[in-house]
């Protein structure tokens, strides 16, 4: 493969199979935080890449790879008891460390760890000390687990980990089952939250709501990205049922920020809100986007918050649906500064576009390389596809848009790949390294279905599917408008970007 990034380094490509072997009621006055938390931030020295790499030490390499492994004898994500006794019980030996700072909870089905990364960037802008937790990841499981906006070091993750260890293991030989894979990292990012400490924590949920590991907290914001079909078998077959999985973070007097929904889905959200006696802003009333047109690099936008205008917002991502994310983390970060309801003002223009302007979400329409370009997105739903398509349209000016898909066995593969058909001029169907995988052969099929036998290549190992869409792009020529769409799941992307010589 030609024109690898990073030609000082040796061909990811070599060492890939070793790598994968190895995912409103708020005080506003802040001073006294502030002032602490910006000490704390000067101490803690320039912020991380946002992708981390294997770590460069072979001592602390091997520390995390064993940690890695220990965690992987646990449930995987996808095994699921739903149920927070577990993670409750942890919290309770743990003495309650999500309770030490407040926090801001994020649920929906599209959207939420961009707008997780967004917030904090708002509240980072604003000299609050954040912790981030995410998931999945997209290379390093220290991405998960973010301080001040950028992921915690291998050495703090070991850290925490052996801290929280013998704690864990109690709680094993208390419970019918272990503590899950998610439910110790969950239990271990609250604890470096409360060690840091942090001001705030933006939290993520991993699925759903009511039983997800994340809810022993409450939130004194709870934010509801668009609602979609995912994970059926668990939340529910329509979009209502899944909305009241997803109510669960909803806590009493909480103020719930809610993206555009399905109606059968805000019918939901909202009585859940008034059983909780929570404030509710909505998309498209109470805040929004305003305009939008395409920049360089990303988009020019005017967003209306819970305090007014804010216009000529630069945001450096593509899509639509990132620009409603933008408007939901504004009105989010508003909410928790008392925005619209101890205070009148607006948060100050400038500090808001300089955060929006600094705001990165890897492997969300990711340009990773040029000549061709070859973008990378983890969209693995159909909504999220419909979206990542749209935004492909209008951002990047492809003549022959070449897509590589690697799914999940779990997810709806022909939606998706029915979502990317009318973009896609050829699909080259591969498989990621998880257990997870559909096979490509079974994917192949599928794909013929939505796409005809002549649009469809199979290439089982990612890095020749890489090299085969390559392949296939260039033949519009080096000035043409060919390029590499990589798709279908987080791991996916994850890899490809190892491969391509990110990270």
């Amino acid at each position: 493969m030609s024109d690898n990034p990073g030609t000082d380094q040796p061909d990811p490509l070599d060492s890939f199979e070793e790598i994968i072997e190895a995912e409103t009621t708020r005080d506003p006055d802040l001073a006294v935080i502030e002032a602490g938390s910006r000490t704390l931030r000067t101490q803690g020295g320039p912020p991380q890449a946002d992708v981390p790499a294997r770590p460069e030490d072979p001592e602390v390499d091997k520390a995390l790879r064993e940690v890695e492994a220990e965690l992987a004898t646990r449930w995987g994500e996808t095994k699921l008891e739903p149920s927070v006794a577990r993670i409750a019980a942890l919290m309770d030996v743990l003495g309650e460390p999500q309770r030490s700072y407040p926090s801001i909870h994020i649920t929906g089905t599209n959207g939420k760890t961009s707008t997780a990364r967004m917030i904090e960037a708002l509240l980072g802008a604003f000299e609050l000390r954040t912790g981030r937790y995410t998931s999945p990841h997209v290379q390093s499981i220290t991405e998960r687990i973010s301080l001040d906006g950028a992921p915690i070091t291998a050495e703090r993750f070991i850290e925490t980990y052996q801290d929280v260890k013998p704690y864990v293991e109690m709680i094993d030989g208390q419970q019918e089952y272990r503590l899950s894979f998610f439910e110790v990292l969950t239990g271990m990012a609250y604890a470096a939250f409360a060690d840091a400490p942090v001001d705030v924590a933006v939290v993520e949920v991993g699925m759903g709501g009511s039983w997800d590991a994340t809810n022993v907290i409450d939130g004194d914001v709870a934010v509801v990205t668009p609602i979609d079909l995912d994970h059926t078998d668990r939340l529910g077959g329509t979009t209502a049922e899944i909305a009241g999985e997803k109510s669960g973070i909803i806590k009493q007097g909480a103020t719930v920020i809610l993206a555009q929904q399905p109606v059968d889905a805000a019918q939901v959200l909202l009585k859940k809100a008034v059983e909780a006696d929570a404030t509710v802003a909505r998309e498209g009333l109470e805040f929004g986007v305003v305009a939008r047109q395409v920049a360089v690099g990303g988009q020019l936008l005017t967003l209306r918050g819970l305090g007014g205008e804010y216009p000529e917002v630069y945001l450096p991502l593509h899509g639509g649906h990132q620009a409603h994310n933008a408007a939901v983390a504004l009105a989010a970060v508003e909410a928790f500064f008392g925005v619209g309801a101890q205070r009148a003002e607006p948060l100050d223009i400038d500090t808001v576009r300089k955060a929006f302007a600094a705001v990165s979400s890897p492997g969300r329409l990711e340009v990773v390389r040029r000549s061709p370009t070859v973008v990378l997105d983890a969209a693995h739903n159909p909504a999220g596809a419909r979206a990542t398509a749209e935004a492909v349209r209008e951002a990047f000016d492809f003549t022959r848009l070449i897509g590589v898909v690697g799914a999940s066995g779990d997810k709806n593969v022909r939606g998706v790949l029915e979502a990317f058909e009318p973009i896609f001029a050829e699909v080259v169907v591969t498989q990621n390294s998880s257990h997870r995988a559909m096979d490509a052969d079974e994917l192949a099929a599928i794909a013929v279905e939505v796409f005809g036998d002549e649009r469809v290549q199979v290439e089982p190992r990612l890095p020749d599917a890489l090299e085969a869409a390559i392949t296939l792009a260039e033949e519009e020529g080096e000035f043409a408008g060919g390029g590499v769409l990589v798709t279908g799941s987080v791991i996916t992307v994850g890899e490809a970007r190892l491969l391509l010589g990110k990270g």
